[in-house]
C-alpha cells in the first residue's frame, strides 16, 4: 500500500464513518477499486478507526467533558443516567463481536461481498426512507428501552455494507427521539466499542506491521481530518432531516454494487 492508496482509504473512511451510507461497504467497494487487501493490514484498519474516535472526541469535546465530570457527582445525575444507557446500547454489538467475529471476517473474504454489501446498502436506504417519512411524536429523551434497541440496530449494522450511523440514526428517529439528541448519541455510543476492539488486537499480538509508518501516518490523518468535517456535517444534515438524499445515494450504491457482481 503507498501513501496515496491510503490517503484515499483514510478519506473514504473518515467521511462514511459518520455519514449514513456504510463505511464498511465503501472500504471494500475502494479497496476493490484500488487493489488492495484491507482484510490483510489490520493496524491500517485500526488505525482508520481509531482516527474516527479521536475526531468524535474533538468535535463532540464539551458533551464528552460534561458527561466525564457528570460521572464523579455522588448523586445520581442526568449524566450517569446518560452514560448508563450508552453501556447499556453497546452490550448488543459486544455480544455480536465475541460470538460471530469470526464468521464475519469470513464474510468480507467472500467473493460474493459486494453483492452482499450491495443488499444491506439497500437495506440502509430503505431504514433512511421510513426514518425520514414517519412523524413520530418527539421525545424530550432517550430511555433506557430505546437505548437498548438503537444498541440492537447498531449490533445488526456489523454486517458489511449495512451503515452504522444510518441504523442508529434512523432507529432512534423512528422511536420518536429528537434529531439532534439522536445524532448525538449515536456517534458516542461506537467509542466504547472501536476503543475496546482496538485494545483487544493490541493485546492478543494480531496487530502487524504490514503498512509502512508514512502511509500508516497519512491515512490516519486524512481519516481524522475527514471525519471531524464529516461529524460535524452529519449532526447539521439530522437536524435538518434530509437523510432522504443518502437513502437514494445508498439505493443506487447498491445497485450498482449488486450489478457489477452479477454482470
Amino acid at each position: 500500500m503507498d501513501t496515496l492508496q491510503a490517503i484515499l482509504l483514510g478519506i473514504v473512511q473518515g467521511i462514511t464513518e459518520f455519514l449514513p451510507v456504510s463505511s464498511s461497504g465503501h472500504l471494500q467497494i475502494a479497496k476493490e477499486l484500488l487493489g488492495v487487501q484491507l482484510e490483510e493490514n489490520l493496524t491500517f484498519d485500526v488505525a482508520l478507526h481509531a482516527a474516527t474516535v479521536l475526531s468524535t472526541i474533538v468535535v463532540l469535546w464539551s458533551e464528552v467533558v460534561r458527561l466525564v465530570r457528570g460521572l464523579f457527582s455522588r448523586r445520581f445525575n442526568e449524566e450517569q443516567a446518560y452514560v448508563l444507557k450508552l453501556i447499556l446500547s453497546m452490550v448488543p454489538i459486544g455480544i455480536v463481536g465475541f460470538l460471530f467475529k469470526d464468521q464475519l471476517n469470513a464474510m468480507l473474504a467472500s467473493p460474493w461481498i459486494l453483492l452482499i454489501v450491495g443488499a444491506m446498502l439497500l437495506l440502509t436506504a430503505a431504514l433512511l426512507a421510513f426514518a425520514y417519512y414517519a412523524k413520530p411524536r418527539p421525545k424530550e429523551t432517550i430511555s433506557y428501552r430505546d437505548a437498548l434497541i438503537i444498541g440492537i440496530a447498531q449490533a445488526c449494522a456489523a454486517m458489511p455494507g449495512l451503515s452504522r450511523s444510518g441504523s442508529t440514526i434512523a432507529t432512534g428517529l423512528l422511536l420518536g427521539n429528537k434529531k439532534a439528541a439522536v445524532a448525538q448519541f449515536s456517534f458516542l455510543m461506537v467509542l466504547a466499542p472501536i476503543l475496546g476492539e482496538t485494545l483487544l488486537e493490541a493485546v492478543s499480538g494480531e496487530l502487524t506491521a504490514g503498512v509502512a509508518a508514512g502511509p500508516l501516518a497519512a491515512g490516519f490523518l486524512a481519516s481524522f481530518i475527514t471525519g471531524c468535517l464529516a461529524c460535524k456535517f452529519m449532526i447539521e444534515i439530522v437536524k435538518r432531516g434530509k437523510l432522504i438524499w443518502f437513502a437514494v445515494y445508498c439505493a443506487l450504491a447498491g445497485a450498482v454494487s449488486i450489478i457489477t457482481t452479477l454482470c
